[in-house]
């Protein structure tokens, strides 16, 4: 298979289909969430206006102003048969992957039990490794159960003993106790566990691209850094902003990013250009 870096527009099942057999050595997906109601984030803009309805800095007067972005308006997040609909996917991912690759999937709380349900059945038991909890701390606050501040990702290896895992790639966190492991151990830090603390992607951040479900850079960096080798390729098929994308080309991997959303296939081409990919549409 030709190793170019690919964005394609279309339905990812019949592209997937099309690809070759143990082609990809890493796949990573952060499918809808099945959430029940659409998914989007408004792009704003503060403009200086004596007469606007926020107070800055001295004193002086703002209005916030909603920007006409292509992504604002996001996508309808909602399947009567959600498993149905990603079963076939995951069978064609499942082929696609060499013989020592693993897939990251990427759910919450809402849908993960069913979906590994359908994994196990697809990969086999023996070939899921880890349920990978990424904690945040951001947003509302429930004040009628916990608050959900975490998602779910679920890795499976092609082969249950053979597969790539470079821990020694992987950044290192700090120690929650570090006066308890010495200053030598504390100043190194340590690899992370199934717990991965990171922030969210901050609304008024350089890493933002206005796609409503974007996920931080630095989760795809730890899992392309230790899940793949120089010179792989690294498959997105529910693409959105193109983060794996980005992780995959700074660390001297390949990418090919699938898509069916125009808005984000345009996101994907402003935010990688510096990567030469090659964008093509495959129509119904």
């Amino acid at each position: 298979m030709n190793k170019m870096n690919r964005i394609i527009l279309g339905d990812n099942l019949q592209i997937l289909a099309n690809m070759p057999s143990a082609s990809v050595e890493l796949i990573y997906i952060d499918p809808p969430f099945n959430t029940g109601k659409r998914q989007s984030r408004p792009q704003l803009k503060t403009i200086r206006d004596d007469k606007g309805d926020r107070t800055g800095f001295g004193g002086r007067r703002y209005r916030t102003e909603v920007i006409d972005h292509p992504a604002s308006d996001g996508y309808i997040d909602v399947f009567d048969d959600f498993v149905g609909f990603l079963r076939p996917r995951i069978a064609e991912a499942h082929r696609i992957l060499t013989p020592t690759g693993s897939l990251f999937f990427h759910i919450d709380y809402r849908e993960v039990h069913y979906c590994k349900i359908m994994l196990d059945e697809i990969f086999g038991r023996n070939s899921f490794q880890n349920e990978i909890i990424w904690a945040y701390d951001y947003g509302a606050r429930s004040t009628k159960r916990w608050p959900a501040k975490h998602d779910n990702i679920l890795w499976y290896t092609k082969d249950s003993d053979h597969y790539t895992f470079n821990l020694d790639a992987s950044d290192r966190i700090p120690y929650m106790a570090p006066s308890l492991v010495g200053e030598e151990k504390a100043a190194r830090g340590k690899t992370p566990t199934d717990v991965w603390w990171h922030t969210i992607v901050s609304p008024t951040g350089k890493e933002k691209t206005g796609y409503a479900t974007q996920k931080p850079l630095g989760i795809l960096e730890r899992i392309v850094r230790v899940h793949s080798n120089s010179g792989d390729t690294v498959l997105d098929f529910f693409a959105g902003s193109g983060t794996a994308g980005e992780a995959a080309a700074a660390h001297n991997r390949h990418f090919i990013l699938i898509d069916q959303n125009p808005a984000a296939i345009a996101i994907m081409q402003k935010r990688l250009k510096d990567f030469s990919p090659h964008t093509e549409s495959h129509p119904d």
